[in-house]
């Protein structure tokens, strides 16, 4: 038995490509890769012709007071923190997320504001605003840079009276 195709000569171009389909739920396909940019030391994104540039790189502070802000609204787990943590921050912050001061029914809670202070190269002191609706807290944590060029939380404090520390 022999098997015939139904598709006309004008609907097939040899070398041509299928037509790609157009899907507006989908999103686009990668961009063209354009070696010649690349090897001329520009970045992927950029067009040096249009004068555009990528967007800057986010500040340690203000990545570290969203992940922070994250685990102690409850939208992700202590854990997730647990390699961005050293010495007993990680204990400080499971303490705190274990109350979960800053679940609310009403709005989700947002970074308004931050500030920081650099004592050493290396270290930055940082406070965040924290708002849900009309509440407003404070934030404050310590971050430290490793031989791994990796910024990590030693400390963190939400506003309040500080408890009573138990050493084991």
């Amino acid at each position: 038995m022999n098997k015939v195709m139904t598709r006309s000569a004008a609907q097939h171009r040899p070398g041509a490509r299928p037509p790609s389909r157009r899907d507006p739920r989908r999103p686009g396909g990668t961009p063209p890769r354009n070696p010649a940019r690349r090897a001329a030391g520009t970045t992927p994104g950029t067009d040096p012709a249009a004068g555009t540039t990528p967007a800057p790189c986010p500040r340690p502070t203000d990545l570290f007071a969203d992940r922070l802000l994250a685990v102690l609204s409850g939208q992700r787990p202590v854990h997730w923190m647990l390699r961005h943590t050293v010495g007993r921050a990680y204990d400080d912050l499971a303490r705190l997320a274990e109350r979960g001061p800053l679940r609310t029914r009403g709005p989700r809670p947002v970074v308004r504001d931050i500030g920081y202070y650099v004592p050493r190269p290396g270290a930055v002191e940082a406070f965040a605003r924290i708002g849900a609706g009309d509440q407003l807290r404070a934030l404050a944590f310590r971050l430290e840079q490793g031989a791994d060029l990796r910024w990590r939380c030693t400390a963190v404090e939400l506003g309040g009276p500080r408890p009573a520390r138990t050493d084991d």
